[in-house]
């Protein structure tokens, strides 16, 4: 089962080097959490795409 929206391209989703892996900067309650892991197509309310070139394209 697929989630809708992959953490793999959120912009929340970063490299933890204490941690050496990769973590959501998200700080869920036990509520969004419980939610999160209890329905695979749950949408995350914290989702940002990330869009590395956005500051570049708002430049021009």
């Amino acid at each position: 089962m697929a989630r809708q929206t992959s953490c793999d391209t959120c912009s929340n989703y970063v490299y933890d080097d204490e941690e050496e892996a990769y973590m959501c900067e998200v700080n869920f309650d036990e509520d969004d959490m419980a939610h999160f892991m209890m329905h695979p197509r749950w949408e995350c309310p914290y989702y940002s795409y990330d869009d590395e070139y956005k500051i570049v394209r708002h430049q021009m």
